[in-house]
This record gives structure tokens, sequence and C-alpha cells, in this order.
């Protein structure tokens, strides 16, 4: 398969693209709005993919051309960004293209991060009606901590939690997200249980904030 990474030149697009080129076979797109800053990203990746002797493909394009060739659109570009970049991508997005988007809708104060989800009562509820009539929305990867997945020596072992109301496309995403090493994707049904899943992102952030002891957390259901 072809995945693309809007926004792959950022943190959790890095860390995404690189597990999925280490770990899986197929091709990873990187998509940025400036063409040459997803360049720029590929040729980083790569070298962090031979220095550690992995063979893989990934290139990068404008957005819109990622979108175009991918099978997969991870919309890995901020919240407030989200909305925008999906109808940027509209007319290349077909019911044959899953939409997954890991973002979350947060504010800080001094105290922590909080939730703050927009009107449509998730981020991934919101991306569902920006997203062409007939094309899949799943939301994932929302509780992963960029750090550990840009470090290729953190040995992950960890849950992402999965929600959409088309069962093929969730199906697909679960199974390339379980592609990636130490990574079990869970069945959280349909997107109107988004916000659940949404919300325990600024809790793992808070709790790595006021205990010394906790990096880069994530959550593990026993």
């Amino acid at each position: 398969m072809r995945i693309a990474l809007l926004g792959g030149t950022g943190d959790i697009g890095e860390g995404l693209a690189l597990r999925f080129a280490r770990d899986t076979d197929h091709e990873i797109l990187i998509g940025s709005r400036d063409p040459e800053k997803a360049r720029e990203a590929v040729a980083e990746y790569e070298d962090v993919l031979e220095a550690i002797g992995a063979e893989a493909t990934v290139k990068g394009f404008v957005n819109e051309m990622a979108a175009d060739r991918a099978d997969v659109v991870v919309l890995s570009v901020p919240p407030y960004y989200v909305g925008d970049t999906v109808e940027a991508v509209a007319d290349v997005l077909d019911k044959d293209t899953v939409v997954v988007t890991p973002a979350v809708g947060m504010q800080g104060d001094d105290d922590g991060l909080h939730y703050h989800p927009p009107s449509a009562g998730s981020v991934t509820e919101l991306v569902a009606k920006r997203a062409p009539d007939g094309v899949p929305v799943v939301g994932a990867f929302h509780n992963l901590a960029a750090g550990a997945l840009t470090d290729l020596e953190f040995e992950l072992d960890l849950d992402t939690l999965v929600v959409a109301d088309d069962e093929d496309a969730k199906r697909t995403v679960r199974s390339l997200a379980e592609e990636i090493e130490g990574l079990r994707a869970l069945d959280v049904g349909p997107l109107a249980n988004a916000a659940e899943v949404e919300s325990v992102t600024p809790l793992v952030i808070n709790l790595a904030r006021y205990n010394d002891d906790l990096h880069d957390v994530g959550v593990r259901f026993r």
C-alpha cells in the first residue's frame, strides 16, 4: 500500500513515517504544503533508516500529490489545520481512500493541558464532516508520544485506540497499525466515541509533566 503522511515533516508525521518505513513494506509518501520541505524531510528520514540498515521507499510531494497517490492518508497536522488540510486535498480523495486523523484539540494553562474539542464533538468527527461524502474517516494514533515513535531504539509496548463508522476502513487501519512493532490496535467503536479516545492524550501528557520517571507516556490496556 501507499501511505501518505500529510504534514509528514512534523513530529508525529516523522515518527509514523520512520516506524512504517522500518517495520513494513509499504511505500511512504511525505506530504507538505512546501514540496521542498517534504523532500528535505525525506532525505533526513532516509539517513536515519540507512544508519540502522533499514531498506524503505520514502518519497516527498506537495500534500495534494501525496494524497492523490495514496491508499491511506494520515492527516499528521495540528488540529487547527486539519479541517483546511482535508479540504485542500478533497478533490483527490474518493471512497477507496482511507483518511486517518490522530489530531487532538487541547488548550494549556499553568496546570497542564486540557481537552478542548471543536463544536463537532471531536477532531475526528470534524474531519468526517469536512471530508467528501463517501470517503471513510478513521481516528487512530492519538495517544502516541512523538518522541517514542521517532526514537527507533525505543521498544514500543503500546496500544492505539481506533474509531470509525466504516468497518472495512477500521480493519485496514488496525491492520496497518499492528504492522508497527510493539503497537496493538484496539477497536473503540464508531466515530461517536472519538472524544473519549482523544481526551486520553492530554492525560498522558500531564502524567509525563508531573512525574519525573515517566517520559513519552502512552497507554497499554491489560
